[in-house]
């Protein structure tokens, strides 16, 4: 879709945060690029694409309004109970950090500890009420979804009704991370990462990595 050059377009982020770990974590331990995924570098390119589809190039006139993380974390208790419970409490502590300093705005939900292993219990749903609440009350134009399950296909049939173009960051990463291919096709856009970051036909790929 394009607009008018005056048109400002509102985008929000939404962050699968367990997804987004996994796959910058296949980006440090398991790629040739041996460094974790850059938040600010990921929003810049995510303007410039959105840019591209949605105003003739001009990233100036996208801006992103909303970014949001969701993810189930650990009670302290089980924390302590830990192996390393120092090393959990850090890593914790940084991901804080580097959601601090892109001004993205975290949403924890307790784990199901009652499992075993434990599980991630109602994060999906809380992270599409939210992108929808969001979208309809934020006039957003493009939400993005950082995510992989097609659990959130019926977010995205909702977003569609109100007149909201969805793009999907996806990745195909052999034994780390795959996007599902209903959520892809329910989406206005796809930015298939894993393939841009490996063809490189893209300058700003660069800037992915930190």
């Amino acid at each position: 879709m394009k607009t008018k050059p005056s048109s400002m377009i509102r985008i929000g982020i939404f962050y699968d945060g367990t997804f987004f770990w996994r796959i910058s974590n296949h980006y440090k331990h398991r790629h040739e690029r041996s460094s974790y995924l850059s938040i600010d570098g990921l929003h810049d390119f995510i303007r410039a694409r959105v840019a591209r589809l949605e105003t003739d190039g001009n990233a100036d006139l996208c801006r992103i309004t909303e970014a949001h993380f969701f993810r189930g974390r650990f009670s302290l208790k089980s924390v302590q109970a830990m192996k390393d419970p120092v090393k959990q409490l850090e890593v914790d502590r940084f991901q804080d950090q580097i959601l601090m300093h892109s001004s993205i705005v975290a949403h924890y939900h307790p784990m199901n500890e009652a499992l075993d292993p434990p599980e991630e219990k109602g994060i999906d749903v809380w992270m599409a009420l939210e992108a929808y609440d969001l979208a309809a009350h934020k006039n957003l134009d493009v939400v993005v979804l950082v995510s992989g399950d097609s659990d959130f296909v019926p977010l995205i049939r909702k977003l569609n009704g109100l007149g909201t173009r969805v793009m999907v960051v996806a990745v195909n990463l052999e034994g780390s991370a795959k996007t599902s291919q209903k959520l892809m096709d329910e989406a206005s856009y796809t930015l298939m990462l894993s393939e841009e970051i490996d063809v490189q036909t893209d300058p700003r790929v660069e800037g992915l990595f930190r």
